[in-house]
């Protein structure tokens, strides 16, 4: 008789197919952003105006305070523009599930973390660009409105761009504080400024070119500068 290879008792040892190591890899994965979600839900209706059905200016002031920041930090609005919510002082759950999410912040401690990663994000080139031009649509109060008063557009340029360019920004806002012609900021002068501050030597403005399309305000703050000298 033929004896058998199999000792009497031993269990035989299942062969795990690479398709299903990947099932319960993708099941394991999917439990987890779940939980995620489910946490950064419960953060939402923690700071939720329940009238609103949303995080309203009260609910984002508490969670500045709990996160270890003021409401008015560059960084919340960073965290607004990774959210791209749409309406200034407000975040639906939509836009905190996006935000926090694509962060994979679902606790206080996790937001502060990332935080200093999401401004290492903001501050590259292609970003800044997107993150300024969000800054000035965010500022937007009304749905057809395309321009900015000259005091919300310093107070915005301080928060948005005095950190990376504050020579050129205090210069500015002197400037737009003492003249008397306009009223308004538009989006292309405020896109404008920001190439200008990337582009032109400052504060001996040397290789500015009035030929080269500036806007007028440029050219009229350029004038101004150089009359001060």
């Amino acid at each position: 008789m033929r004896r058998s290879s199999r000792k009497s008792g031993s269990a035989a040892i299942p062969v795990t197919s690479s398709s299903g190591v990947s099932d319960l890899f993708r099941c394991a994965t999917s439990k987890a952003v779940s939980k995620e979600m489910e946490r950064i839900d419960q953060l939402f209706h923690a700071y939720m105006d329940k009238s609103l059905g949303m995080v309203g200016p009260e609910g984002i002031e508490s969670f500045c305070l709990d996160v270890g920041i003021d409401h008015t930090d560059v960084r919340i609005l960073m965290l607004a523009w990774k959210m791209q919510a749409e309406k200034q002082g407000y975040f639906t759950l939509d836009e905190w599930r996006r935000g926090l999410s694509a962060l994979h912040a679902d606790t206080i401690l996790k937001i502060r973390k990332r935080l200093q990663e999401l401004e290492k994000e903001v501050m590259r080139p292609t970003n800044f660009l997107d993150f300024y031009v969000y800054a000035f649509c965010y500022s937007l109060a009304e749905e057809k409105q395309k321009n900015i008063d000259i005091e919300s557009a310093c107070e915005l340029l301080t928060v948005v761009l005095g950190f990376r360019f504050p020579l050129q920004v205090g210069k500015f806002i002197e400037y737009l504080k003492s003249q008397n012609d306009y009223k308004v900021i538009n989006l292309d002068q405020w896109t404008s400024f920001l190439r200008f501050c990337n582009e032109i030597n400052f504060p001996s403005l040397d290789n500015y070119d009035a030929e080269l399309a500036w806007p007028l305000i440029l050219d009229n703050f350029v004038e101004w500068m150089r009359e001060k000298l």
